[in-house]
Formats: C-alpha cells, structure tokens, sequence
C-alpha cells in the first residue's frame, strides 16, 4: 500500500488520503505476524474447546452444532475481551504505539480508518463488544459445559447483541460512502472490512434462531405442564 504525506508531513496508508494522523508510528510488525498470531491464538481457542466440549458430561456429549456454537463463544471471549478490550482501553495511543496488539489494530485499520483516528462510533461500540460480550462469551461456554438453564438466554443476548453492533458497523460505514477504507481492495476490504465482520451477521442470527426454537421449546413445555396440572386441580 502507498504511503502519501498529508499537509502534516506524517506519511500513512489509511484512507481517506488526506487524513490526518500526526502522531501515527508505521509498524515495524509484517501483515503475515500480526495475521498468524491472531488466527493462532484463536485456532488455540477453538481446538482446545473442542476437545472439552467433547468429554461426557452429566447428560451426556453435546452435538456438533452446539460444540461448534460453543467453540464460537470461546473465540468471541478471546476476542472480544482481549483484542477488543485493548482497543478499548488504548483507543488514543494506538496510532503512535508500537505494542504488538496496538500493531494489529493499525493493520486492521487499513481496512477501516475508524480504529486509527478514534472515531466516536467504533470507540463506543467496542468498548461495549469488550466489556459486555466478552465475559459474556466466556460465561455462555461456562453455561454450556455445565448445562445451566440459563444458557440459551445468554446466547440469545450476546447474539442479538453481536448482530447489532455489526449491522450499525456496516451501516454507518455505507452512510459514509466507504471513505475508510481503499473501496474493493482484496485484503483490506474484501478480507478485512467485510469477511472478517460478516461473520459477526451470519453466526449470531443462525445462533438467535436456535435460542428463539430452544426457548420457546422450553415454554411450551412449561405451558403444557402448568395446563395438565391445573386440570388434575
């Protein structure tokens, strides 16, 4: 990606060009390290719960789909918590911060301005993703694994809320007219901006459909049982 100098003289390469950014450090961290780490650390989530949620428990294994769907919490947790959090928390520092997750976040940034300049929606909406659907996450795998009754309503919370703040992070993008990022670029755009969100819609409205089915199962159940006793009384 090119470079080019603003009327600061501070070279970066966000979009739009002509941002201003005078306190912006490049990275000294290459794409593929800051990629490996993430896509390691969350395949490290992922394997390790798989091969938990695949033990016998009290009622007995869980499914493929609902394994898959706890594996999905235990890489939001990671997520979220962490990687979100950091931004979270360092939002002001990161343009000139050289820590690896700082670094990240400029290379994400390639993909969608926002994260680099603090714009107020992404500062907001993140820090609620951190500090809410991360321990959330980690709670609904807890939930899971223990059978707890409450676990498809965390499920549905955490994904109605993911949907939401997804949808509202590609709304307010459009209504700016994709000016955050280089439109139609393969890495920045097409895997960073839109892959790397996307799933954040797709996942959680297949999860939301399955609490919706579990939960009203479940009151159903209620339902006929209260009716069958008031019957009997």
């Amino acid at each position: 990606m090119v470079m080019d100098a603003t009327i600061t003289g501070v070279l970066h390469p966000y979009w739009p060009r002509d941002l201003l950014i005078p306190t912006y450090v490049a990275n000294d961290r290459s794409m593929s390290e800051i990629l490996v780490f993430l896509f390691s650390v969350s395949g490290v989530f992922l394997l390790v719960t798989w091969l938990i949620t695949g033990q016998k428990g009290a009622t007995g294994r869980l499914s493929t789909p609902r394994r898959l769907a706890v594996c999905w919490f235990a890489v939001c947790g990671f997520i979220h918590g962490v990687i979100e959090g950091w931004f979270s928390l360092y939002y002001a520092a990161i343009p000139g911060d050289q820590s690896f997750l700082s670094q990240l976040w400029k290379e994400y940034s390639k993909g969608d301005s926002r994260y680099v300049i603090a714009d107020n929606f992404t500062v907001c909406m993140e820090t609620v993703t951190a500090w809410l659907w991360g321990p959330f996450s980690f709670w609904a795998v807890f939930a899971f694994l223990n059978n707890k009754p409450y676990r498809f309503v965390l499920q549905l919370i955490i994904s109605l809320g993911q949907l939401y703040g997804a949808v509202l992070y590609f709304f307010t993008e459009h209504r700016d007219g994709y000016a955050h990022s280089e439109l139609g670029h393969p890495i920045y755009f097409w895997f960073y901006f839109v892959f790397m969100n996307v799933l954040w819609i797709f996942i959680p409205f297949v999860l939301i459909v399955d609490a919706w089915r579990q939960l009203s199962a479940a009151q159903s159940h209620t339902d006929i049982t209260k009716s069958h006793k008031s019957k009997r009384n």
